[in-house]
């Protein structure tokens, strides 16, 4: 966990950061819900934004095309004041994105084995990265990838595994009222 930092001080947002599956967006918008704020998610907001899907843009553009993207809707989501955002499990892989995110907001990991990961994205057929050969490799991989990013980023990190949703935002919860 990195030195907590005082949530006056950074936007009063919270950003939940993590691998596709771990929950970010179903949580983000209960935990938006619970704290009083408002739950914004990067993909969603750049499915807007472009009128097409994520798995649209990557078809077209490769993942190349949409990072320049995600780090454009990031300049502006993580501007506003009193958020909770979701951002895509890939954010975190450029630089800016990082700095977006750790100058703007407390960041919170939501961290999931990669069995479980694959187990509740078996049938998703909308994420781009998952649409060919094993998905428990093609996770394990990228994961191993982003895992050291997402600890190094994080200011809590919580497990999703074998967890329902009041306790992974109870803890949450918990723990930003203490900041």
């Amino acid at each position: 966990m990195t030195a907590v930092r005082n949530l006056t001080m950074v936007n009063d947002n919270i950003f939940l950061i993590g691998m596709m599956g771990a929950g970010k967006s179903i949580i983000g918008k209960q935990l938006a819900q619970e704290l009083d704020k408002q739950f914004v998610d990067s993909d969603d907001e750049i499915e807007t934004k472009t009128g097409v899907g994520v798995e649209v843009i990557f078809t077209i553009e490769g993942e190349t095309g949409f990072r320049r993207r995600e780090t454009d809707i990031l300049r502006v989501l993580t501007r506003q004041r009193g958020i909770v955002l979701a951002t895509g499990g890939g954010a975190t892989l450029v630089a800016e994105n990082r700095q977006l995110l750790k100058d703007n907001g407390l960041i919170v990991y939501l961290r999931a084995s990669p069995e479980h990961l694959a187990n509740r994205l078996r049938y998703d057929k909308q994420r781009p990265l998952l649409q060919s050969g094993d998905r428990l490799k093609t996770i394990r991989t990228l994961l191993a990838r982003r895992e050291s990013l997402y600890r190094d980023m994080a200011d809590l990190i919580v497990t999703t595994d074998d967890r329902n949703m009041r306790q992974i935002i109870g803890e949450i919860s918990v723990w930003i009222r203490t900041q």
